[in-house]
């Protein structure tokens, strides 16, 4: 069985701190370069996918430099590339569903940017479509967050309520890069 490595959102515009506010998680560049180096490796499929927002100001629009990938993605080799404008990468430019049935994938293992959202969304997508889906948490990272009552959660605790959703949902199962790269595939 082909397990794919889906790397969402692995972009610059994340770097921007005055635009997204405190993050978590600082080893989670290295964390999805050593699981994409991995995949590589062994030539398993690797698919990156990239936020084009539409909000004005955003970094992450296209055509900014915020929409290039970070520097820990070079030399990757991906077997597809595509855009998205909504969180899940199942809603993208291509139809990954498709993509990944065509090819046999039944499995695959989710890292990037942000935890609580595109990589969440996504995971959830993955698992209710029938993937055994891999969440590697601590290849993720996301932002503090103002809720509707004017409170913030930070985002170690926006981390931590993701891994539970997945978890206790059944969407995924969530490890760490360290349990995925030891795993004997």
């Amino acid at each position: 069985m082909t397990t794919a490595l889906l790397l969402i959102d692995v972009q610059q515009g994340f770097d921007d701190a005055a635009f997204w506010g405190p993050r978590n998680n600082p080893g989670a560049e290295a964390n999805m370069r050593a699981l994409l180096r991995a995949w590589q490796d062994r030539r398993d499929p690797v698919v990156l996918v990239h936020h084009d927002s539409v909000t004005p100001g955003s970094p992450l629009r296209p055509g900014q430099p915020g929409n290039d990938f970070k520097p820990e993605l070079d030399g990757a080799r991906p077997d597809l590339v595509f855009g998205k404008k909504v969180n899940s990468a199942f809603l993208g430019d291509v139809d990954l569903d498709a993509w990944f049935k065509t090819r046999g994938i039944t499995s695959f293992v989710l890292a990037g940017i942000q935890t609580n959202f595109c990589c969440e969304t996504t995971a959830r997508m993955g698992g209710n479509l029938g993937y055994d889906v891999t969440f590697a948490l601590d290849a993720t990272f996301t932002f503090d967050l103002e809720g509707p009552d004017g409170t913030v959660m930070t985002a170690d605790e926006l981390y931590r309520a993701t891994a539970t959703n997945l978890h206790g949902d059944r969407f995924a199962t969530v490890k760490s890069t360290k349990e995925i790269l030891t795993l004997d595939r």
